[in-house]
């Protein structure tokens, strides 16, 4: 290879293929590729910024009394934390089809963890169960399911009601962060009526 193939010209005193780089251009290109670098992964950074858990104590096990609108986040008998919540919008019963607007009332656990959740973050409930599963087919009906403790409402009318899910359990956003970091995936829910 010569220059010619390259297209260096000597004239324009362009360095040649045969030149050693030096110790102070080396430095230089590797800062210019260090800042390149950091600025794509700037840009590649959400927009907003992500939930942070931080270390505290765990819960293993929440109760939630529907009638007090109370959640309850447990270690053994020690309540740790309590909140009040939001329902569905037909909370009295157990829920017994989809799109009852119920929440389930029963023992379940917290069967997975959805931090992309339309309500901010979401742990999910196992319902149905083998029983509410018995129960609707018994009636032939779905047993409905998608149940979550979640944050929310994202809707400015939703924000003046009571109970507004379609069967989850809400809290707010700040509280559904902090439940996120003290509960893991795997506890029991108790969902009292």
């Amino acid at each position: 290879m010569n220059e010619r193939t390259l297209g260096l010209d000597r004239s324009l005193d362009l360095v040649s293929v045969d030149d050693e780089p030096t110790a102070g251009d080396l430095w230089t290109r590797r800062s210019a590729l260090a800042l390149t670098a950091g600025f794509f992964a700037l840009g590649a950074a959400p927009a907003r910024a992500s939930y942070v858990p931080t270390r505290t104590v765990r819960a293993n096990q929440i109760v939630v009394s529907k009638s007090s609108r109370v959640l309850a986040l447990m270690n053994g008998t020690e309540t740790i934390r309590r909140y009040k919540v939001h329902l569905g919008f037909q909370p009295q019963g157990h829920k017994l089809q989809s799109g009852d607007g119920r929440t389930p009332e029963g023992r379940y656990y917290i069967d997975r963890r959805n931090p992309r959740s339309d309500f901010f973050l979401s742990l999910g409930v196992s319902y149905p169960n083998a029983i509410d599963l018995a129960r609707a087919r018994s009636r032939g009906v779905r047993p409905g399911g998608d149940i979550f403790i979640h944050g929310g409402p994202k809707r400015a009318a939703d924000r003046r009601k009571s109970d507004w899910t379609a069967g989850c359990i809400a809290v707010s956003d700040a509280e559904m962060e902090e439940i996120w970091s003290m509960v893991p995936t795997g506890i029991p829910i108790t969902i009292l009526a």
